[in-house]
């Protein structure tokens, strides 16, 4: 099969002048050529193609592929990782994972929350801010956590997103919205155990993979899974396969629910964070997550997992190719 390659490589994003921290999401190319030799070692033919400038010049060209394997991410604006899709939609070409409108619903962790929160899952109680001022007016009980609505990779999130008073948290909202030009999403704050759980697959056939639990080191920055400690991982954070069968049932339901609610396909990661009754709360998901072997949680639960990143990537083929009934993919069977 002819299977095109799209994504945002933060080496052309860093030479055209854009930070590091602007391009936080985006990926090394030792992540690309992982996903190209596994995708070549399952036996197609891999087209690098790039961003969403770079797709649109070769869709214009008359370029096609039986499938576009799609981990942009985008730059500007909510809809920037729906803008691939999109795209791929317009020209009638199949790709994986998530559609323009769960990837637009996805970013905005807000209009998420309401979706979750009206199928009956537990999430804690939030409002937006788009304005500090409205800040003053906030009436749920202290304390809160504070990050922007529409970032990933925890950009946003510091020892100073956890808030104890509502003077401190117009401040806090009135940096990141001057910083992030976007809204703010403020959360009751949960003092329970951190967990991610990864999801193989789409709808029905949709299943849980596992939990990693998210314990951080004394070094790094305290109660909150911060951008530091996400960036520094390694050094800062410990992930521990979550090996408690009667609370993974309980937090893997919930991710799935989740997953299943929100219409996500074929892989990503559901964040859960317990309250201080310990009952388990949807905290975001991200239908587009990191596929960097080693660094990125999916494939450091896979490896935890005895799942192999040859696994996983067939895994994602297999449940896209569910969608084109015309093409048959080569069966990579789990361990």
């Amino acid at each position: 099969m002819r299977i095109g390659l799209t994504y945002d490589l933060r080496a052309d994003y860093l030479a055209a002048g854009y930070s590091e921290h602007e391009t936080a999401e985006f990926e090394r190319p030792d992540t690309i050529e992982a996903i190209v030799k596994t995708l070549t070692s399952l036996g197609h033919r891999v087209e690098k193609i790039g961003n969403v400038q770079k797709l649109t010049r070769r869709l214009a060209a008359g370029k096609r592929w039986d499938l576009v394997f799609n981990i942009c991410e985008g730059l500007h604006g909510f809809g920037r990782e729906a803008q691939v899709p999109a795209l791929l939609d317009a020209y009638g070409i199949p790709y994986t994972f998530s559609d323009p409108l769960v990837l637009a619903l996805a970013l905005h962790k807000g209009m998420t929350k309401h979706v979750i929160r009206d199928h009956g899952l537990a999430t804690p109680s939030f409002v937006v801010i788009d304005d500090p001022v409205q800040a003053r007016k906030v009436r749920l009980p202290m304390p809160l956590f504070a990050k922007p609505v529409a970032e990933g990779t925890s950009k946003g999130v510091d020892s100073h997103s956890k808030i104890a008073s509502l003077a401190e948290l117009e401040s806090v909202c009135a940096a990141l919205i001057e910083e992030y030009g976007e809204p703010v999403l403020v959360e009751t704050y949960l003092p329970g155990r951190e967990f991610t759980v990864g999801l193989l697959g789409t709808g029905a056939a949709a299943r849980a993979i596992g939990t990693l639990e998210v314990k951080l080191r004394p070094e790094a920055d305290a109660e909150v899974y911060s951008y530091r400690n996400k960036e520094n991982c390694e050094s800062l954070v410990d992930y521990v396969l979550l090996d408690e069968p009667m609370l993974a049932v309980a937090v893997e339901g919930l991710a799935l629910r989740a997953w299943r609610a929100l219409g996500c396909r074929d892989a990503g990661r559901v964040d859960i964070r317990m309250d201080a009754r310990g009952v388990p709360n949807f905290i975001e998901v991200n239908p587009l997550a990191g596929l960097h072997p080693d660094h990125s949680d999916l494939p450091i639960l896979c490896k935890l997992k005895n799942i192999s990143y040859r696994e996983l990537i067939g895994g994602i083929l297999e449940s896209a190719g569910a969608r084109l009934p015309h093409v048959e993919l080569p069966q990579v069977a789990a361990r």
